[in-house]
């Protein structure tokens, strides 16, 4: 029983020039087709390494080797999440949250708007590289947020992902240089609520 399937990189459901002016399409060719690129090629890379081992006498090194399939593997997976996440506004992005999001934010955070300011300043306050997650927890049925370092470190087993926002630097340093802050605001004119919606929809009911 060989590998069947590998990773692949995730075709985008709108053009590279589709999110300007918040995401420029040199950005969104570079961190697409260059650095998610690379974290399918690292995963498929490692899992065919582990594959050879199988069938021949080879050794390999189980921590570094884990270590790093962890980190490749979550890296395609929040990338992919991230890519459904935004949209442009002909499209789905941006404006308030609409459906059953709108009710379960507004019972956790109070209000939509403070909701936004404790996510971006999850998003701002990550040491580093890594990722803000809008989560939803099945045991209190209630909404958490996951502030990922890298992309395999802190996140909550079993919490499923509703939204993510990714805060490595190679996802905003063409157009928004070091300010972080900027690339945070500017996401709220590209988040898919429609996509969000969908993934709690399907979180509620299984």
């Amino acid at each position: 029983m060989g590998l069947e399937k590998l990773y692949a990189l995730p075709e985008l459901e709108y053009g590279y020039n589709e999110l300007e002016p918040y995401l420029s399409e040199e950005l969104l060719r570079l961190h697409h087709g260059k650095h998610h690129a690379a974290y399918v090629k690292g995963a498929n890379d490692i899992l065919q390494r582990m594959e050879k081992s199988r069938t021949e006498e080879t050794d390999f090194d189980t921590k570094s080797t884990f270590k790093e399939l962890s980190f490749h593997i979550a890296g395609q997976l929040l990338h992919s999440f991230f890519w459904k996440n935004i949209a442009p506004s002909g499209k789905g992005g941006g404006g308030e949250p609409i459906g059953m999001i709108t009710d379960v934010l507004r019972d956790e955070f109070g209000s939509i708007q403070r909701f936004k300011k404790i996510f971006s300043q999850t998003a701002m306050s990550v040491e580093g590289s890594g990722w803000a997650a809008l989560a939803y927890c099945k045991v209190l049925n209630r909404p958490i947020m996951m502030q990922i370092e890298k992309h395999n470190v802190n996140i909550i087993p079993t919490f499923k992902i509703l939204m993510v926002l990714d805060v490595w630097e190679h996802a905003y340093y063409v157009d928004y240089k070091n300010d972080r802050g900027k690339y945070v605001e500017a996401f709220w004119n590209i988040v898919n609520w429609d996509d969000v919606n969908k993934r709690l929809d399907y979180i509620l009911k299984h």
